[in-house]
């Protein structure tokens, strides 16, 4: 043979090893996902991900009469010659080829079996009227009837919006695409690398998963000449429920939260327009209903009466294991911590400067002011330790509050009580000012707690600030940059507008507090703001600090994945 030919080498299909342990099965829905997006079969199946859109919901009506089974369906071997059957919902699984797949309808007649599986919709116009993914989920559940020992050769795909049905022969040709999805989701699934995001797809705006997987955020990011376009997802409706009522109980009846203080309903709300129950005092849930909101994934956060975060209570939590992984590893490594803690000073210090500039009330302008701050957001650059990186945020924090009296509105009748503020103090605040903004923060890190657990992080697992018992150190880390454009804008506008005025504090034993009535006012205030619109500065999309909070989180994931080089932190100009 010359030595320039290459020998030519014949490809043999390796068969599956037999499942054992506790090697999960990959079921067939799994499998059309991967064949429609790697990256979306990754993100269900690997890292647990899941989001409901209105092509889903539809799904499900679709599946409503094929989800309930009708009967047992007999064996392979007891199917008679010209018998005619009907099944479903129906699972069968193969060990043999580490398959799984959930039949909407079997059908029998002649001693053969057809599977039906339904779909939203009408039939495509396209080759064969129907697409890959379709078919190859079609085709694993011929694989595994045949495993059964049942005689299959083809299935169909039933449109519920036309009520039609196409036909799909499984030839060689549809079998062999069936198996390289199979074998190449196992293969990403062992790996532990996500899949690079498709570019400019049309596929990404319907996908339910959109907003969790952000394609073209990731590719921008990574250097991408394409901008992002507006998230396109389902805008979610449900609000936070705040019980802060003396002696308070939230129990469940049906469908609905009920709210009574002293066995008197005062209040209710529909549960599928809960996004979370915050709890501030003395109240207490009923068990049934604490059950109901774990198995909803509706979270619980519980404070004093004060406002002070204790902790929250969720159901099982998160699946993506993966994502905690890295976020240990990378918090045990102290070059990482810097570079996060580095690039979170220097967007806070930067949104001080952003706040200052805007609401100014001072004669004079306070340029010198926000050169200084300037200078220490870039040094914080040059810090070489989280302790020296410490100092330069306690010295900004110290020129930012210094001149925070400046920000506010003063009484013109000297006969009227005024907010004066002098310094920053906390545990206890001494004055209405330091007690709104202590609220303030404990409100941001509740909500920062909540999206970091939401999206698959440990929320007390941080890198700026260390881990301590029973504190949420990544929320403290990610809502640094947002404690100026949120909190303290909080508080700058419910003094400024009257919304909170000075009679609605009290005092004891040094400490100053929000009265009940007054914390309900900033609540309803600092909502609004989480509601308010914000252009993202990098993708230049417009969106909620509610679903802005969630795509940070969601990103700094990413970074630690390894998909993103740095965190990209959010600052204004």
């Amino acid at each position: 043979m010359p030595e320039n030919d290459t020998p030519l080498q014949l490809e043999l299909p390796m068969p599956f090893p037999e499942l054992g342990g506790d090697m999960p099965l990959l079921p067939a829905r799994m499998v059309n996902e991967y064949q429609y997006c790697p990256r979306l079969a990754y993100l269900e199946w690997v890292q647990g991900e899941w989001a409901a859109s209105a092509d889903t919901v539809e799904g499900d009506h679709t599946h409503r009469r094929v989800d309930k089974p009708a009967r047992n369906f007999p064996e392979a071997d007891e199917i008679e010659q010209h018998e005619v059957l009907h099944g479903r919902s129906i699972t069968l699984s193969s060990n043999r080829l580490g398959l799984i797949a959930k039949l909407d309808l079997l059908e029998a007649e002649d001693g053969r079996v057809t599977p039906v599986d339904y779909k939203r919709g009408k039939p495509p116009h396209i080759a064969k009227n129907a697409y890959d993914p379709e078919r190859v989920q079609l085709c694993v559940q011929g694989l595994v009837l045949k495993e059964h020992g049942y005689v299959c050769e083809e299935g169909e795909l039933y449109f519920a919006e036309s009520r039609e049905r196409v036909r799909v022969e499984f030839d060689q040709d549809l079998q062999d695409l069936t198996m390289n999805a199979v074998n190449g989701l196992r293969l990403i699934a062992a790996g532990g690398h996500i899949p690079q995001p498709l570019v400019d797809s049309p596929k990404c705006p319907r996908c339910s998963l959109v907003g969790i997987c952000l394609p073209e955020e990731v590719n921008f990011l990574q250097g991408g000449d394409i901008e992002p376009r507006p998230l396109a997802v389902m805008r979610d409706e449900a609000l936070p429920v705040y019980v802060q009522a003396y002696k308070g109980k939230i129990a469940k009846n049906a469908e609905e939260l009920e709210i009574s203080v002293d066995d008197t309903l005062v209040q209710s709300a529909r549960l599928i327009d809960v996004s979370q129950v915050v709890v501030m005092g003395n109240v207490y849930i009923t068990t049934p209903c604490l059950q109901e909101l774990m198995k909803r994934n509706i979270p619980v956060s519980w404070h004093t009466y004060g406002g002070w975060f204790i902790g929250h209570t969720v159901g099982t939590g998160h699946k993506n294991v993966e994502l905690r992984t890295a976020q240990y590893r990378a918090s045990f490594e102290e070059h990482t911590c810097l570079a996060i803690a580095r690039g979170l000073v220097r967007a806070k210090i930067q949104n001080c400067r952003t706040l200052l500039r805007r609401n100014w009330r001072g004669d004079d302008k306070p340029d010198a002011l926000l050169d200084r701050l300037k200078a220490l957001g870039e040094k914080s650059q040059r810090a070489t330790d989280l302790q020296q990186l410490l100092g330069i945020e306690g010295a900004a924090a110290a020129e930012y509050f210094g001149a925070f009296d400046k920000l506010i509105k003063k009484s013109d009748d000297p006969r009227q009580m005024s907010f004066d503020f002098e310094t920053r103090n906390r545990r206890p605040p001494t004055d209405p000012v330091n007690a709104l903004l202590s609220f303030a923060y404990s409100m941001l890190v509740r909500t920062w707690t909540m999206n970091a657990s939401a999206v698959g992080l440990d929320a007390y697992r941080g890198f700026y600030h260390q881990p301590r018992y029973g504190r949420p150190a990544l929320a403290l880390d990610l809502m640094e940059p947002f404690r100026p454009l949120v909190a303290d804008s909080t508080v700058l506008q419910v003094i400024n507008n009257g919304e909170v005025r000075p009679s609605d504090f009290i005092s004891a034993a040094g400490s100053v507090a929000l009265n009940e009535a007054g914390r309900k006012r900033f609540i309803a205030a600092f909502e609004r703001r989480l509601a308010q619109e914000v252009t993202h500065p990098l993708f230049g999309y417009k969106t909620e600090y509610r679903r802005l909070f969630e795509i940070q989180a969601r990103l700094f994931g990413r970074y630690l994945l390894g998909e993103l080089a740095e965190y990209p932190n959010f600052t204004t100009r």
